[in-house]
């Protein structure tokens, strides 16, 4: 099989229109015998740390980028109406991986217009272009579109302008070829140019799903993402059904004419080498008083606490905080538990509820000292060693409840307390569950929702539960989709959309606290 590697990628974390679950493609790519697998999904980087997990325990190196949506002008300018372009952008090393973090990030921060898109300039490309490789992307790239409304001068001005940002060496044009008219276009101007500007051509397949099958799945999900139904002759579909995960041999016949543009990928894939720890911390330090460290300061709070909860204070008592202070200290986590007492303590001063902790926290004597937890575990022989070990190096893992109208105002304190670009609410996603997706394909299909809601309660109310489960769990469903052809279209099209991404929003209860 023609070695190759796939540099333009979508997975379902393109939530608008990618259909492709990691695991599963990872897995295509080994089968293909593919050295590498890459993540380019369009403005973001949502999946980049499940792709890496993934291709890493799969044994095969993980390629992590984003197909950034460029503007013209300045991100900061507000603008009602903009066709942005797409640009490729892979990370070469850590430095790559991190400067592509910043680009993405302050898109969004800087530049989201009123299509909610993150723009990016070339303003924030010449900032944090080091450890970066630059692609030119599909026919929605500034050059190409430059080049389609016959204005070669001004695509050679912004090619000149990414050249000089990331260099001859880590700039490469893009082809493609899905059978659309416009790339044949492209090419032929690309392959000149490959020999007037000493630049070297890669072969992509902007892959949105990873079988030809999965086409016509793939058309359901935009009408879902768009609000359209299939009937509607002018809903978003793609060209054709060529976005899918094409192996080595297929690019090969497809790029015949220009068979080193194959071998180019392979040469970025051999430049892309970011490797992620996962097994170290990175805490933030609370600011404790002049003259404390954090580990002295732990130790005061506790003493302090000491006669209020136990009274007599025992050797047992003594012994177990002793011990608990030595292995906190040890771990290094005596900013952790300083950073939890400070606003759980802000929630009790200012009358917002707190829960009484729950999990192992409760084995704590410092939780129980420093009002985390409300429950002495020593008076029902709690294990500390359930919480923290010192042989199985993990975080503390402390489960706190607060009041849901009033969460709101211990975030902004944690907020003013550590800087605003210090704290963030993580990101949660809703996915397309066994019934959610049945209405949302139902919709597209333009079934009655009568007709759909009676089929949706077919379907039995269990966690975890899936479509397939539900045609083993409920003859009256599995009859349905055997009888009835509407029916089955249905949960067949169910069934290939079930468990993808459908949106994202800020988590419920996630908040992160950054040491930088």
């Amino acid at each position: 099989m023609r070695p190759f590697v796939h540099l333009h990628v979508h997975t379902q974390y393109s939530l608008f229109d990618g259909l492709c679950k990691i695991p599963d493609m990872v897995k295509r790519a080994k089968e293909l015998n593919m050295p590498a697998v890459a993540i380019t999904d369009h403005g973001n980087m949502y999946g980049v740390i499940y792709l890496y997990k993934e291709a890493v325990a799969q044994g095969i190196k993980p390629i992590l980028g984003c197909e950034v949506y460029m503007t013209r002008g300045s991100r900061f300018e507000k603008k009602t109406k903009e066709r942005l372009c797409h640009l490729i952008l892979l990370a070469k090393d850590n430095k790559g991986y991190h400067n592509l973090i910043k680009i993405v990030s302050k898109g969004f921060v800087d530049g989201e217009n009123n299509y909610h898109k993150p723009r990016v300039d070339y303003d924030l490309l010449e900032q944090y272009h080091e450890g970066l490789i630059a692609m030119s992307a599909c026919i929605e790239g500034h050059i190409q579109q430059d080049i389609l409304n016959h204005n070669e001068e001004g695509a050679k001005r912004t090619l000149d302008r990414l050249v000089s940002i990331f260099g001859k060496d880590d700039f490469y044009l893009e082809v493609q070829n899905h059978g659309i008219p416009e790339e044949k276009t492209v090419r032929t101007v690309f392959k000149r140019w490959s020999q007037e500007y000493g630049l070297k051509l890669v072969a992509t397949n902007d892959y949105h799903y990873i079988d030809p099958s999965d086409a016509a799945a793939q058309e359901v999900k935009l009408c879902i993402s768009a609000g359209s139904t299939l009937d509607d002759p002018s809903h978003f579909r793609f060209y054709n059904n060529e976005f899918y995960m094409k192996s080595g041999d297929e690019m090969a016949d497809l790029f015949a004419d220009m068979p080193e543009a194959l071998d180019t990928t392979l040469e970025i894939a051999d430049k892309c080498n970011v490797e992620i720890s996962f097994s170290e911390r990175h805490l933030p330090q609370f600011p404790v008083p002049k003259g404390e460290t954090d580990s002295s300061y732990l130790r005061k709070l506790c003493e302090q606490a000491l006669p209020e909860k136990y009274d007599p204070i025992t050797p047992e008592v003594r012994k177990r905080l002793d011990y608990e202070l030595g292995v906190i200290d040890t771990m290094g986590f005596p900013s952790y538990f300083l950073i939890v007492w400070d606003y759980v303590k802000y929630a009790r001063d200012h009358e917002i509820p707190v829960g009484p902790g729950r999990g192992s926290a409760a084995g704590s004597v410092v939780a129980y000292l420093l009002g985390i937890t409300g429950l002495d575990p020593l008076k029902y022989d709690l294990l500390f060693e359930r919480f923290l070990n010192p042989e199985r190096v993990t975080m503390p893992d402390i489960d706190m409840d607060f009041c849901y109208e009033n969460r709101g105002r211990v975030i902004d304190y944690v907020t003013r307390k550590y800087g605003v670009d210090h704290v963030s609410q993580i990101i949660t996603f809703g996915t397309l569950a066994a019934k959610a997706v049945l209405r949302d394909v139902g919709r597209v299909l333009d079934i009655p929702l009568s007709e759909v809601n009676r089929i949706v309660k077919m379907v039995p109310n269990e966690l975890g539960m899936t479509l397939d489960k539900a045609l083993k769990m409920s003859k009256e469903f599995r009859e349905e989709y055997e009888q009835n052809a509407t029916v089955h279209r249905l949960v067949d099209f169910g069934k290939s959309l079930e468990g993808l991404v459908r949106h994202s929003s800020p988590h419920a209860a996630g908040v992160v606290i950054s040491a930088d």
